[in-house]
């Protein structure tokens, strides 16, 4: 079974999942990473590939990026690191990150090799819904990588049900129509459209992303979705690490102590 699957049918509440950009820091940072966050209890990680243009990203994974880039990340040095991944790392994987770098590397070598590495879904935010169904679900379907779509406040409710029907894994409920990174705590617009959302009673589980950055905005959007997502919080934990293995221990212990 798909590990994006098993988890949710073994967990349904407070999940916590954690973006890290590849090649950050370090080139060859992601392994020592993933471990760590698996060792602190992370249950889900989104291991973003790097790209020049990240337009629905904040400023700090925009430096991510910008950092990895010059170390010389890409998606061919990605999956070379990722391939023996599954002999250390049991928790779902998914890539995160934007059509382009995919459709270079060549869709289907993608896919291919992104199974082969042991990844469990894809999270692309440029890919149109149209597309998906039409040109990439069964190719995605082939490699048994669930496609993840984004729901944002705009979003209608009819397009929500569609994206509900096309979904295996889970929904990824974007906080707000602000890029990553935001500052500010979670306001009561954002609780009207988390309930408006839990209200609809989809089929699928839902994480929020997107200003969820400390145990109290991580806790405050467990209150109306399956978990949460953290990502400009984490780059910043790690920005400049001496010690990963520390740094990342005190980060999760934060938002879930155990």
């Amino acid at each position: 079974m798909n590990r994006l699957k098993s988890l949710f049918q073994q967990k349904d509440k407070n999940i916590l999942s954690v973006f890290c950009t590849a090649g950050f820091p370090e080139l060859n940072s992601i392994i020592p990473v993933l471990e760590e966050l698996q060792n602190n209890g992370v249950d889900l990680v989104e291991i973003g590939m790097p790209f020049s243009d990240p337009t629905a990203d904040g400023p700090v994974i925009q430096y991510s990026n910008t950092i990895a880039i010059n170390n010389g990340m890409m998606l061919k040095v990605l999956f070379e690191q990722l391939k023996d991944i599954r002999q250390r790392i049991q928790i779902p994987l998914v890539l995160m990150g934007y059509l382009n770098p995919a459709l270079q590397y060549g869709f289907e070598n993608f896919l291919r090799d992104a199974h082969a590495c042991g990844i469990d879904g894809l999270i692309i935010p440029d890919l149109p819904m149209y597309e998906y169904e039409t040109f990439f679900r069964q190719k995605m379907e082939k490699y048994d990588l669930q496609n993840i779509f984004l729901v944002t406040p705009q979003t209608a409710e009819d397009r929500i049900r569609k994206i509900d029907e096309l979904t295996n894994a889970f929904i990824y409920i974007v906080s707000s129509n602000a890029i990553t990174g935001g500052n500010t705590d979670i306001e009561q617009t954002q609780h009207t459209y988390f309930q408006r959302i839990k209200e609809m009673k989809l089929k699928n589980p839902t994480l929020i992303g997107f200003g969820i950055k400390d145990k109290k905005t991580f806790d405050t959007a467990c209150e109306y979705a399956n978990g949460a997502i953290i990502g400009t919080a984490f780059i910043n934990a790690i920005d400049h690490s001496q010690n990963l293995k520390t740094d990342i221990a005190q980060f999760i212990q934060e938002i879930k102590p155990v």
